[in-house]
């Protein structure tokens, strides 16, 4: 059975092909552009969410009457699709440096960094935001961050996958923690201080030497439960490490064998 193509994809590619603007419907002049639109939906979404991106919200927050929102973009799902792809074009793909290990850690670090300040990112599924300009550019980047170091192209991109997903796992961590902040007003160390006596009181007459030992040191040295930072560093540097020696047994296995003498 052939389908018609996705409505988004002209949306998407508004500015990259030219020519390729959608028609737009009949009705008054717009008064906003399309990017416009997009950039309240992110801001929207920065302050409160994704839930809060309503077609109706958007358009009380821009002015328009909500079925004048329609005129700019379909439907909900076209106009989130649009602010993942619009909120990744605002970020600068710095050059990659010679060095692998700073290659893949770039990747990591412009993924969190973007997922920190759009948390709702996380929270995006059920669209296929890659088939815009800016995803296609950032996997293009994140792919030349690989090349070269012996990989298949599965491996290259199943290696692209494990930096952006780990990246994305800690700010999902830490946007947690941050969330049941705000609901609670209790910060994460004020919950430890006041229910320590009481849990160390439950706990009584169990050995956790080792849980014990660790979570003591973890403690102290964290003042708190976790340390997202120190994930980060840690486990970034222990997939690195795993991608590179792989990558070297991989390019051991297709060297040519040396000649008899």
């Amino acid at each position: 059975m052939t389908r018609d193509p996705d409505p988004s994809l002209r949306l998407l590619w508004r500015h990259a092909a030219p020519g390729q603007e959608p028609q737009r419907r009949r009705g008054p002049k717009q008064r906003l552009s399309v990017d416009e639109v997009v950039d309240a939906a992110i801001g929207l979404a920065d302050a409160e969410g994704l839930d809060a991106v309503t077609m109706r919200g958007l358009a009380g927050r821009l002015g328009l009457a909500p079925m004048t929102l329609y005129t700019y973009v379909p439907s909900r799902q076209d106009l989130i699709v649009l602010m993942v792809d619009q909120a990744l074009g605002r970020t600068h793909l710095p050059e990659l440096p010679d060095d692998a290990r700073l290659r893949l850690e770039l990747v990591a670090r412009v993924q969190h960094d973007d997922c920190r300040a759009h948390p709702w990112l996380l929270d995006v599924t059920g669209v296929r935001a890659w088939l815009g300009p800016h995803a296609a550019d950032r996997y293009e980047w994140q792919l030349a961050a690989v090349d070269g170091l012996g990989l298949g192209d599965i491996e290259m991109d199943q290696t692209v996958a494990l930096l952006v997903g780990f990246a994305g796992s800690i700010v999902h961590a830490e946007h947690r923690v941050r969330r049941a902040e705000q609901e609670s007003g209790v910060s994460d160390r004020e919950w430890w201080d006041a229910n320590a006596p009481a849990l160390g009181e439950l706990m009584a007459g169990r050995s956790y030497p080792l849980a014990g030992r660790v979570g003591l040191t973890v403690g102290e040295a964290y003042q708190a439960a976790g340390s997202p930072e120190r994930e980060l560093e840690f486990g970034l540097a222990r997939i690195i490490d795993g991608v590179l020696a792989h990558a070297s047994r991989a390019s051991a296995d297709q060297s040519p064998p040396a000649p008899e003498r």
